[in-house]
């Protein structure tokens, strides 16, 4: 015996399916439009553009909180984020680390991201106080180094990512140091969305939850567009 279902029925049947659909409707077309058809698999090179080469983060040697040298070979082959902090920092850098633990928790699933945060100062900053710090912020050690090393050379390196460090003593703590999170990508390049108008932003409020929220949407799509390059690379032609 065959029963007709109403439009109400219908509704109480699948209003399960229904409740997902309209919770995942707005982020889909948020994502579309953001990206376009065209764009959704492919997040802007920030920098200068030498012919087809663009900028890539210098080469650099630091020592993280094991008392290990970090190297950009270590990094080279992952997506990751750096930023600058120190742990006698009274404002933003607990706030900072907070966010990027975030970060890490959500892409816990992804085998090739990998963290790095910068001591600005590495006269206090060694290796068993950034262990300490890193411990007290609760962050997960296996894919996140905090390293230290020369002065010059972290300062120079924060060139290399488009941010500035600097000693101040006026400011709190005695630093001046960008907020920043950079992304960059398994070929050392930098990273970033257009905004509404285009432009691109270059980097992301590591203060701010909304831009981190963007962030952790960013390297997504960032992991899909070398899914997708891996994907057509294997393909036989045709």
């Amino acid at each position: 015996m065959f029963t007709i279902l109403n439009f109400q029925d219908l509704i109480n049947k699948y209003k399960g399916l229904i409740a997902i659909l309209i919770l995942i409707l707005p982020s889909v077309i948020y994502i579309f439009l953001t990206y376009g058809k065209h764009n959704f698999t492919h997040l802007p090179y920030v920098g200068p553009q030498s012919d087809s080469t663009f900028h890539v983060i210098a080469d650099f040697s630091f020592v993280n909180q094991f008392n290990d040298t970090i190297t950009n070979s270590d990094y080279q082959g992952n997506i990751y984020l750096s930023n600058f902090i120190f742990t006698t920092c009274p404002t933003i850098c607990p706030v900072m680390t907070y966010n990027m633990r975030r970060v890490q928790q959500k892409l816990s699933n992804y085998p090739d991201f990998k963290i790095l945060s910068h001591t600005v100062f590495p006269e206090y900053d060694t290796p068993q106080v950034l262990l300490d710090y890193a411990n007290k912020m609760q962050a997960d050690l296996t894919n996140w180094n905090f390293v230290t090393g020369k002065r010059e050379d972290i300062y120079s390196i924060a060139n290399s990512y488009f941010v500035n460090v600097m000693e101040d003593s006026t400011a709190q703590g005695g630093f001046l140091h960008s907020e920043y999170f950079i992304l960059v990508d398994k070929e050392g390049r930098i990273r970033a969305r257009n905004d509404d108008n285009g432009n691109n932003i270059g980097v992301y409020d590591g203060t701010s939850d909304y831009e981190v929220g963007l962030l952790i949407d960013d390297i997504k799509v960032l992991m899909a567009e070398y899914s997708l390059a891996k994907k057509n690379k294997n393909e036989p032609k045709r």
